[in-house]
């Protein structure tokens, strides 16, 4: 083989892989099924099921065109093969050329009977119709159901656009490359199957776990299917950033542990773990714990009569349900960098968040005195330990 055709061909491969399993550089670059055909595909939040319809549609025609655009990229590569006469070329590329028009032609024909009836034989239709039963009574309704959860903002949704997992009231999808998988939440049981860690993170010098969960449901037309979360073992909470009215904690392309728990808390159903299965914990995930622990048993803050309790302004969906009290008797000692003070502030952050705040400005070189240690309020800067949090009643 000659060189530029070793080159195109190595070329062709590496950018084909990429395609089909797209990394983030195509994805920022656009270079995504998604992006090149945004125009026909339409918006997804306006219809969620029609817009995977369409993309996973469109996704089998251009996957099934890569081998046809080899040969035909390789007719300008190698032009001394003379690959555009077929009746010249070797029995070989024959053979190649009609096996990438058969392919093209197959997806073609298969396009064109998903689309028979309104995209009725459709694969994400015939799962849509395994969930006509009350109160839906067509798959319609089920696909207009999905589409108006999709929109709401409170939906749990991680992962690349075309790898991703969506969690909303009533429904546990799954999108992958070429298909949709889901489940009604009411009907479907998630089991951690599988538990893996590995120490070669490239990200961080920070361990990853990943885990495998498996979606099963009572309605026997559902096929179960897995789902597979990478833990990101960093400290969850570091480096929170501030502005004067609002706090941002950064996000992070895989799931880590707090979006763990974001999805266990919108799952209606509790995730169960297999026998010989352990999730393994960081120790910021461990002081969390400790640190929700030692509020339950701190002095509850009794709100005044007539004030009412504000949303968090740490994350803005639950009411701020802490207080800061100084109950410890530290403030008598002579050294006053060290000291609690008295907080004025009234309830502004939820237990999470409040507790997020303090892992966030601990040294993460020595965590045998983060239970000791003392930081300051996020919002006036007073100085308080764990000791100092009160639940409000």
């Amino acid at each position: 083989m000659e060189s530029p055709e070793l080159s195109f061909t190595l070329a062709y491969i590496v950018l084909s892989f990429c395609f089909v399993f797209t990394p983030t550089e195509f994805r920022s670059a656009g270079l995504t099924v998604q992006n090149l055909f945004s125009s026909w595909l339409g918006s997804e939040d306006v219809g969620f099921i029609q817009y995977h319809i369409r993309r996973t549609s469109i996704t089998i025609l251009v996957h099934s065109a890569l081998p046809l655009g080899y040969y035909m990229g390789m007719c300008v590569a190698a032009p001394e093969k003379n690959l555009g006469y077929i009746y010249q070329v070797s029995d070989n590329w024959r053979a190649f050329l009609l096996l990438s028009l058969c392919l093209q032609l197959a997806s073609w024909i298969i396009v064109f009977y998903w689309s028979r009836g309104r995209w009725h034989n459709h694969p994400i239709s015939k799962m849509l119709q395994a969930h006509v039963q009350p109160p839906f009574s067509s798959w319609g309704s089920v696909a207009v159901s999905i589409n108006t959860e999709f929109r709401h903002i409170d939906k749990f949704a991680t992962g690349a656009p075309g790898a991703r997992v969506i969690v909303t009231d009533t429904w546990v999808l799954k999108v992958t490359t070429y298909h949709i998988y889901m489940a009604l939440q009411r009907d479907c049981h998630i089991t951690v199957t599988e538990s893996t860690q590995h120490h070669l993170n490239p990200d961080s010098a920070s361990p990853t776990e990943i885990l495998t969960l498996r979606v099963d449901s009572i309605n026997p037309a559902v096929t179960p299917f897995n789902i597979k979360y990478v833990l990101s073992r960093q400290n969850c909470t570091s480096r929170v950033k501030t502005t004067r009215n609002q706090i941002v904690f950064p996000t992070r392309s895989r799931l880590n542990s707090t979006e763990y728990a974001e999805l266990r808390e919108k799952l209606r159903a509790p995730i169960r773990n297999s026998p010989n299965v352990v999730i393994h914990q960081t120790l910021s995930e461990l002081f969390l714990e400790t640190f929700k622990a030692q509020v339950d048993l701190n002095q509850p803050y009794v709100l005044p009569r007539g004030q009412e309790l504000e949303p968090c302004i740490g994350c803005m969906q639950v009411p701020a349900n802490t207080k800061l009290v100084m109950l410890c008797h530290e403030a008598e000692t002579d050294d006053d960098d060290s000291d609690c003070q008295q907080c004025h502030c009234r309830p502004m952050w939820c237990l999470l968040c409040l507790g997020r705040w303090f892992a966030s400005r601990l040294d993460e070189q020595t965590p045998e005195t983060w239970l000791s240690s003392r930081v300051p309020c996020p919002t006036c800067r007073a100085k308080f330990c764990i000791l100092d949090v009160c639940a409000v009643r």
